[in-house]
């Protein structure tokens, strides 16, 4: 089970570097879109209003903690965790602009678009909607991936398990033999029970000829007599 919760990094790398990608987008695009006209009011780069801040800045660095990550954990949970934080920050793009009004006293806390129509419309997609969205799909897909547990992931699993267990009794094993080994015997010890060998061979062969010489000597008497 401890196995499953690891990951490879490669599960998520691709949505990780979209995510980072898109919350530097969202973070950068209202600072420097005005240099290009395309900018909500005020049409000032490099200027920081509560809307900027609340809306697109905010939700951006969510989106960028997220992908980042997404890409170094090898963690399940981590990467879901920032998975989910990535859509949370996604959808803040999307409809943190509606909610506003909740709490802030200008009807329009994120500003008005600038340009004509066409402008418009792009600047709404790219800076909240779009922006939204497209980060939604992203990290929505990464939980997808991260939620699934593969049977590449349940084998290497498996494989852990038993070789930890082999690995375990493999190790129960040697130090059994090693207690097991026979006591090294000094070499005085040796000596003694060799010369008490050596002494017990001949008692026992001296005992095996005195008993094949006594027969023959009584057959002798007995011819002498005769």
């Amino acid at each position: 089970m401890a196995g499953m919760l690891k990951v490879s990094r490669s599960r998520g790398a691709l949505s990780g570097v979209l995510l980072v990608l898109l919350g530097i987008w969202g973070g950068l695009i209202p600072l420097v879109g005005p240099y290009v006209h395309y900018a909500y009011t005020p049409d000032h780069a490099w200027k920081m209003t509560s809307g900027r801040l609340w809306l697109e800045i905010l939700p951006a660095a969510g989106t960028l903690l997220g992908g980042l990550v997404l890409l170094a954990s090898r963690l399940r949970p981590m990467a879901l965790l920032g998975a989910s934080l990535a859509a949370a920050s996604g959808a803040w793009f999307a409809v943190g602009g509606a909610l506003a009004p909740l709490w802030a006293t200008t009807p329009h806390l994120q500003g008005s678009p600038v340009g004509g129509h066409l402008a418009r419309v792009m600047e709404q997609i790219g800076f909240f909607t779009g922006l939204g969205v497209a980060i939604v799909c992203v990290a929505s897909l990464a939980l997808g991936r991260l939620s699934l547990v593969s049977l590449r992931d349940a084998s290497g699993a498996e494989r852990a398990g038993p070789g930890a267990a082999d690995a375990e009794t493999a190790a129960a094993d040697g130090e059994t033999s090693t207690r097991r080994w026979p006591i090294p015997t000094p070499a005085s010890m040796r000596r003694v029970a060799s010369t008490s060998d050596a002494s017990t061979s001949d008692t026992s062969t001296s005992d095996t000829s005195t008993s094949d010489s006594g027969p023959t000597e009584r057959v002798g008497s007995t011819t002498s007599r005769s």
